[in-house]
């Protein structure tokens, strides 16, 4: 509530903060509202987020629907109408009701389609409420008898509930003058519940709010599954996006090798359904049997398939691991695999370092470990543990010469050899890195190389965070860049552009327009125009006249960057302008 009060009046912000707001309300808040099955308070957001991060492209769409308002609400009248007719002629009590889809939503659909607002039909939604559960059947029956049901659209929510605890029947027909609409049915007490969400399934007894049953209780199971992952996930950024994975729209369900039922996000893998068993099972999965018959990690689970898990003893979950998996659970298992193994890598790499540097003054490490003179100078260098001044070692945040005063005696320190001058030990592992002077500055860490990935590429003026790696200097993403969450909290450097370097950094713009004569050039004019060098370009069409036009280029800062999207979005013919993340 508090959040759609923002929204509300982010006029009054500046358009960074309300992109910035937007962009976080569409990821984490509309997602989670349709979780918890307050579907007006998600709808209301997601419009509300479009009008700030698309101004032109909503503006548009808003003139362009408004422009047909009239035409369209005759339509719904009719169709309202017919099927009240027919309804009420088989003795069936419904209440008909009729809209124009929500603007996000009919967005969407032009952008999943390919097509225009012209030759999309699709945007009307009917809704018939009935008394009984049987009744949405029988209704259901009488619209396919009226209109012919368009294949693969019909879907039964009465029969599986999603996880919010959402009923209803879905259909998609072809309605009146080969219209295609879309019609929900359910009871009034299903409507109550798609309404009010989750606050529907408190009862007021003895003068008490509690949950009536143990079935309403099991609509909960996401809810405390949140509360288990603020609990476990220390990092804020990491739960944040943990939630955000799990707020998935659709779901599919699926069937354990004994008959149970599992409910998973459209696009979940068999290392998901393993994950969400037992994490060792996850850890060792190797494949899965689906239907009885071998399929890849990779597969996406479809509904009705029956799984079961291969494992392998000593199995290990590989990087590439967090691409295929949909859900939060298992990102975060096979995250914290990996962070341990990084970890014990650093760590080994700290013994070698530390066992080599005392070994010059005569002095053991091994004795010294013994005699827990080791956990000593961790204490004293403010470290948690010898095990992490070992591991911050090996990822160059504590260097040799911190740490040997601490250990080595006086008169040894002082009579032993000079030591030669010290390289910072990812300076060594790393020769062809882009150096700090390449527009960055790290705190703490001076001469230190740095490593942009391909995942985000971060221009100048993004909101950036460094993770000091083993081998790679410090790995550098932007802070909404959801492989910041590969990395041990306890990596994070601060680092931050500099100010008088004027470097230029590849970034990726994508471009959805019609396919007129002449756009393109229009488009690199704007670039031209606006001081911004092309690198590449991919262009694609679509059979009905879309294009989809990437472009590669060169930009000083975030703010040339939002400069030029402006300019290429203010054109006629262009529908939207979007940054990749790579």
């Amino acid at each position: 509530a508090d959040r759609l009060h923002n929204m509300r009046t982010l006029v009054h912000m500046p358009e960074d903060k309300q992109k910035a707001i937007s962009k976080e309300t569409l990821d984490i808040f509309a997602p989670l509202a349709n979780r918890l099955g307050i579907n007006w308070v998600k709808t209301e957001l997601e419009d509300l987020c479009f009008k700030y991060l698309f101004p032109v492209e909503y503006k548009r769409l808003a003139e362009s629907i408004q422009k047909t308002r009239a035409e369209r609400e005759q339509y719904i009248e009719r169709v309202i109408s017919l099927l009240k007719r027919e309804l009420g002629g088989h003795g069936l009590d419904a209440e008909v009701t009729g809209r124009p889809k929500h603007l996000w939503s009919i967005r969407q659909k032009i952008h999943s389609s390919g097509r225009d607002l012209g030759s999309l039909f699709d945007i009307l939604a009917f809704r018939i409420s009935v008394d009984k559960t049987s009744e949405c059947y029988e209704a259901l029956g009488l619209v396919h008898s009226i209109w012919r049901p368009v294949p693969g659209r019909f879907k039964d929510y009465v029969a599986l509930p999603k996880g919010n605890g959402y009923q209803s029947l879905h259909t998609a027909v072809m309605g009146p003058e080969g219209e295609r609409v879309e019609i929900q049915i359910r009871t009034r007490e299903m409507h109550r519940i798609a309404e009010l969400g989750v606050a529907a399934h408190w009862s007021y007894k003895e003068g008490k709010y509690g949950l009536g049953t143990q079935d309403t209780d099991e609509r909960f199971r996401w809810l405390r599954q949140l509360l288990e992952w603020q609990r476990d996930l220390k990092d804020p950024s990491e739960f944040m996006e943990t939630v955000k994975v799990d707020l998935f729209d659709d779901e599919v369900f699926v069937f354990t090798p004994t008959s149970e039922v599992q409910f998973f996000p459209v696009g979940s893998t068999p290392l998901d359904f393993a994950y969400r068993i037992h994490t060792t099972l996850g850890h060792e999965c190797t494949g899965a049997i689906i239907n009885g018959t071998i399929q890849p990690l990779k597969y996406a689970l479809q509904n009705g398939d029956v799984v079961e898990i291969l494992r392998t003893a000593g199995s290990k979950p590989k990087p590439d691991w967090i691409k295929v998996v949909r859900t939060g659970r298992a990102a975060t298992k096979i995250r914290h695999f990996l962070r341990q193994e990084a970890n014990a890598r650093a760590e080994q790499i700290g013994i070698e370092l530390l066992e080599r540097e005392l070994r010059r003054y005569g002095v053991s490490l091994t004795r010294t470990r013994r005699g827990g003179k080791l956990e000593e100078v961790a204490g004293q260098l403010r470290q948690r543990s010898e095990k992490e001044l070992l591991m911050d070692l090996g990822y160059a945040k504590i260097r040799p010469n911190q740490v040997l005063p601490l250990i080595v005696p006086a008169d040894k320190l002082s009579a032993g050899p000079k030591p030669e001058k010290e390289e910072n030990p990812l300076q060594r592992l790393v020769k062809k890195v882009i150096p700090t002077k390449g527009g960055l500055i790290v705190d703490g860490i001076d001469g230190v190389a740095t490593h942009f990935p391909k995942c985000c590429s971060p221009v100048n003026g993004d909101a950036i965070v460094g993770f000091v790696t083993v081998g790679r200097g410090v790995s550098v993403h932007r802070k909404d860049c959801p492989r910041t969450l590969d990395y041990d909290p306890d990596r994070r450097v601060g680092v931050r552009w500099d100010t008088e370097s004027r470097q230029v950094t590849p970034v990726q713009i994508r471009v959805h327009s019609t396919d007129a004569p002449g756009l393109l050039a229009s488009m690199s004019q704007s670039f031209h125009s606006a001081g911004v060098n092309i690198t590449a370009v991919d262009c694609k069409t679509t059979p009905d006249k879309r294009a989809i036009n990437n472009f590669t280029v060169m930009v000083s800062d975030v703010e040339q960057l939002r400069r030029v999207m402006g300019q290429i979005e203010r054109i006629e013919g262009v529908t939207s302008v979007e940054r990749l993340a790579s």
